[in-house]
């Protein structure tokens, strides 16, 4: 009998990493010996075991390190305030997987997940903290040499997407950290306050903070997204925090570069016409124009004054982690949200609206990182951001395609949420048509498109 037992102690790590999440029954019907002596062995080998769940129900895994690094991953949350508590535990297991208990964080959990512990790949509540777009790949190229990673993020594994966050993850999407360097790191920034752009350094800040962007020096932000960009912390009397996304075109008077002009002006136009004639909120923008460029400042409402934060989590990762089908549009996502218990009516109907919306202002880009929601329960939609008409785009080679504007009339079950996004959507044609901060031959189109919205929208009430 003892040999027995020694050949289960030995193949229990091969077990465990075959079959991660067996229950101790299980474990000993494949290694051939009673539950009891099973249970015995793991009891042995606890300092390399991970128990998840109470007596019958409990699942094992086998533990596994981070490029050495053993031991537990403490998961920190910074609240409104600023200050850090530790809300979490990231357990690493093999093969390849992790284990965080998501439902004690108070961040929505599946129906499905047992006791409320995600254990398939990478914590889903850590997916959106990826450093990703123009500001990630940035960081990649000044960090790939020191981190042994890849300059392209899109290549990176999991466990190279948390040797990252745990290292230098203080400035990710939302208001969690990874691990104690990285708090450490962040809490560094507290005890040396930045320097606060004003309206006396603004301009000449900016400018050195674009070229730098430009020329691949600027990183230390992981905030989604393809167009050039860089993050800033500026005085803004009023606002809800100093930090802000700055979006920005070249410094050229290239037809292109107007065009991008343009288009940055109506997105300042769009959040404004959505939080004004819709009464959905939206993010909070500014327009600047210097030395030949046109900036847009988005205040990041995933931060609160100079230190504080709040969760966040993208449309995206939400649907890929949590819902049982793929989503037809924003609209359509909503609604399965709203059938899993998250989203209450109300919520669905401001989705649909923003939806509407986007599609009213010839937004082809509304991709489902481009909507985020507050991912406690009642789950909420955050501010809406990345609105514009993105179907006016240059074309990737810098042409300027002509592209008729074509609005649709809404389906019957969407004629409530189609109505009131019209209103902003004429509402922003008509501001977009009268800025003198967009061109001419711009602003003629935007009158164009005003023109053909208004024919819908008259069609629609005739019905």
């Amino acid at each position: 009998m003892r040999p027995r037992i020694e050949s289960a102690r030995d193949s229990l790590p091969m077990l465990l990493r075959r079959h991660p999440g067996l229950r101790a029954s299980q474990l000993a019907s494949l290694a051939q010996v009673s539950p009891a002596t099973m249970v015995r062995i793991l009891k042995e080998m606890s300092a390399g075991i991970i128990r998840i769940g109470h007596t019958s129900s409990t699942r094992y895994f086998l533990r596994r390190s981070l490029r050495g690094m053993q031991g537990d991953i403490a998961v920190y949350a910074i609240d409104t305030q600023g200050q850090a508590t530790q809300v979490g535990e990231l357990q690493l297991t093999e093969p390849d997987g992790t284990l965080l208990d998501v439902a004690a964080m108070g961040w929505v959990v599946d129906k499905e997940f047992a006791n409320g512990v995600w254990g398939n790949g990478l914590a889903y509540p850590l997916q959106d903290m990826r450093p990703q777009g123009f500001l990630g790949r940035q960081f990649a190229v000044a960090q790939a040499g020191q981190l042994d990673i890849s300059t392209n993020p899109k290549e990176w594994n999991d466990d190279e997407v948390l040797h990252v966050l745990t290292q230098y993850g203080i400035d990710t999407t939302g208001n969690l950290i990874l691990g104690d360097t990285a708090l450490q790191r962040w809490l560094q920034t507290k005890a040396a306050p930045p320097a606060l752009f004003d309206d006396t350094t603004i301009e000449a800040g900016y400018a050195k903070l674009a070229s730098l962007a430009s020329a691949g020096a600027a990183a230390g932000s992981s905030a989604a997204g393809e167009f050039p960009k860089f993050t800033a912390v500026r005085e803004l009397a009023g606002s809800q925090t100093a930090h802000v996304i700055v979006k920005y075109t070249a410094a050229d008077t290239s037809d292109t570069v107007q065009r991008w002009s343009d288009l940055l002006v109506c997105e300042h136009l769009a959040l404004q016409a959505l939080r004004t004639f819709a009464n959905i909120p939206s993010a909070h923008s500014r327009i600047l124009r210097s030395q030949g460029r046109t900036y847009i400042e988005v205040e990041r409402f995933d931060r609160h004054g100079l230190y504080g934060r709040s969760a966040l989590c993208s449309l995206e990762t939400l649907e890929a982690s949590l819902l049982p089908a793929t989503s037809k549009d924003w609209g359509d996502a909503a609604i399965m949200m709203h059938k899993q218990g998250w989203l209450n009516p109300e919520a669905v109907h401001q989705i649909q609206v923003i939806w509407a919306f986007g599609r009213l202002i010839g937004n082809s880009d509304m991709h489902r990182g481009n909507l985020s929601f507050v991912p406690t329960l009642p789950v909420q939609a955050a501010p809406v951001y990345d609105m514009l008409p993105m179907m006016f785009a240059p074309l990737q080679g810098g042409e300027i395609a002509a592209v008729k504007f074509a609005p649709e009339l809404p389906m019957p079950a969407h004629r409530q949420a189609w109505a009131q996004a019209c209103i902003a959507a004429q509402a922003f044609w008509q501001a977009a048509s009268d800025d003198a901060r967009i061109s001419k031959p711009f602003r003629v189109l935007c009158a164009e498109n005003l023109a053909a919205l208004n024919r819908l929208s008259d069609l629609q009430r005739a019905k």
